[in-house]
């Protein structure tokens, strides 16, 4: 078994930005949190609003973990968006990195955005072995629906994989994206909270809502996620 504590002067990420805000959605939305972007992403999405985090643009720095670490702790938020790009695509790098960042005594949520073609078994095996860990580790896994064009990439046995702490983030851009995600829900249940997004050049959020409460997902327990963040500051705006 590979030990974490010595992946920590040595690995470097490519990075994007690492900055505090507010958290604009999900579970965290509202807390002050400090975001950790990872360089690069294996999928395309047609709606994806981070395109400056993956090739043919390049990373604005690369950082050793241990840098990564000591610039977030600076901060001293208790928690941590993890996200990208796609930032459990560098293999051991993020395991390394998850790790690292679980250790900050100050920390008791790390949220991991992850765009659903990842296999999370290894990550998850790891939030298993190590107690801090499994107390502060979430994953906030993104399926891509039909109109982002990445659905056939998606890794499916990770909804097997989901506690009840993680999230499943459905971004919705049209009625054939919502019924696609309910036809998912059913073949593939998952202890994990779905979260139902609206692209919001496509799908306005009072039609998402009446769809949300005409049909139920989850029996009722599924919500609707808003990015307040777009509210806050001009959508387009960064490191905010």
């Amino acid at each position: 078994m590979i030990d974490m504590k010595e992946l920590r002067r040595d690995f470097k990420l490519p990075m994007v930005e690492l900055f505090e805000t507010v958290e604009g959605e999900g579970r965290m939305a509202g807390y002050p949190t400090t975001f950790v972007r990872v360089f690069n992403c294996n999928l395309r999405c047609t709606w994806c609003d981070t395109p400056y985090s993956y090739a043919p643009e390049k990373a604005a720095f690369t950082a050793s973990i241990e840098e990564i670490v000591e610039q977030t702790a600076s901060y001293g938020h208790g928690v941590i968006c993890l996200t990208g790009g796609e930032p459990l695509m560098h293999g051991l790098k993020s395991q390394a990195l998850v790790y690292h960042l679980s250790q900050l005594p100050t920390v008791w949520d790390i949220h991991i955005e992850t765009n659903g073609a990842i296999n999370l078994m290894p990550f998850s095996l790891l939030r298993e072995r190590d107690g801090s860990m499994g107390r502060k580790v979430r994953f906030v896994m993104d399926y891509k629906l039909p109109a982002s064009g990445e659905t056939a990439k998606m890794h499916l046995s990770n909804f097997s994989i989901l506690e009840p702490q993680d999230e499943v983030k459905f971004v919705v851009g049209d009625e054939a994206d919502f019924f696609h995600a309910l036809d998912i829900l059913t073949r593939y249940p998952t202890r994990a909270t779905a979260l139902f997004s609206p692209v919001w050049e496509t799908m306005p959020p009072a039609d998402l809502v009446t769809l949300i409460l005409r049909h139920r997902p989850q029996e009722g327990k599924a919500r609707l996620n808003m990015q307040i963040h777009k509210v806050i500051w001009d959508p387009e705006a960064r490191g905010v």
